[in-house]
């Protein structure tokens, strides 16, 4: 006689709005399948998010085993169409929040395992009233792959900025955020060959002196409140543009930028490195009815 099926424990978190769905699965028990991760993504028919973030340990899942010995956390990072992804900025925050609140890990210094490699996380401690610090993450070094990439929705196109921070970006700047329409579907990059699994696309707008704003369509996604690897991708196209490059200058540059959902600090240093300063808050948790999520539509 086959056992009934367990409850699913999952807990709601976002960074400036950008929400995920998160399953912690220490041990790397469950095989979440494409549709089960849209299903739980579902912002109607189920928890809503605009990912989901499966906490494994490295030892535990076959992506992340040669990750052990630097890190003892996976984040296995889906988007809300069940698809694969490399990276999420505001998901590292939101993972390492999760880990913090479940006594995994404590103020300071954490390494957390993506499928871009391992990232460096600070949790500050919580300030005099109890309320949650500020998470640094070391998001690496930005690549700027050559060549000349055009953005299109409707009938306007604008130049943009290939940069890719573990995943792919495509940096257009605007004369106003309301230029990307209503980003339901994917603008139109081309060459189409220059990213052959997709691309984030982010429109900027200057706010003033090293301050930006973005508006983001995800791959796999849609448009989101927020997204971490795209703020970072953001400051370093706004930087070249504005002719600055830490690198050259020895002093590393810092800029702040604004998502629907709030804002973060982006800073990169004269070794390349870029970090992102921002919050990230768990919002609830509980239990998925695990015959709802066999039982599919």
């Amino acid at each position: 006689m086959n056992a009934a099926p367990q409850p699913l424990s999952f807990l709601k978190g976002h960074g400036t709005e950008n929400d995920f769905v998160i399953v912690p699965d220490p041990d790397g028990r469950l095989d979440l399948s494409a549709a089960d991760v849209a299903r739980l993504c579902d912002r109607r028919a189920g928890i809503g998010g605009d990912g989901l973030l499966r906490v494994v340990r490295c030892a535990a899942h076959p992506e992340a085993t040669a990750l052990a010995d630097e890190a003892e956390w996976f984040m296995d990072y889906r988007n809300s169409d069940g698809s694969v992804a490399e990276m999420c900025g505001n998901g590292v925050r939101v993972f390492a929040r999760y880990l913090e609140r479940a006594g995994l890990a404590e103020a300071g210094d954490l390494a957390v395992a993506t499928r871009a490699g391992i990232r460096r996380v600070h949790l500050a401690k919580p300030g005099p009233d109890g309320t949650p610090g500020d998470i640094t993450v070391d998001m690496g070094r930005a690549l700027l792959p050559a060549g000349e990439i055009t953005v299109t929705v409707g009938e306007r196109s604008w130049p943009a900025r290939n940069v890719n921070m573990g995943n792919p970006h495509a940096v257009a700047f605007v004369a106003d955020l309301a230029d990307a329409g209503k980003l339901f579907d994917a603008p139109l990059v081309s060459p189409a060959d220059a990213y052959p699994a997709g691309v984030n696309v982010e429109f900027v707008v200057d706010r003033g002196p090293r301050h930006v704003a973005l508006r983001v369509h995800e791959r796999g996604s849609g448009e989101t409140r927020s997204c971490g690897t795209g703020a970072c991708a953001v400051m370093v196209a706004a930087a070249r543009r504005d002719g600055v490059d830490p690198a050259v200058t020895g002093s590393p540059v810092r800029y702040t930028v604004d998502v629907p959902g709030g804002r973060l600090v982006i800073a990169e240093h004269p070794d390349g490195t870029v970090e992102m300063t921002g919050p990230a808050v768990i919002v609830a948790e509980g239990v998925i009815d695990p015959h709802w999520l066999a039982t599919a539509d």
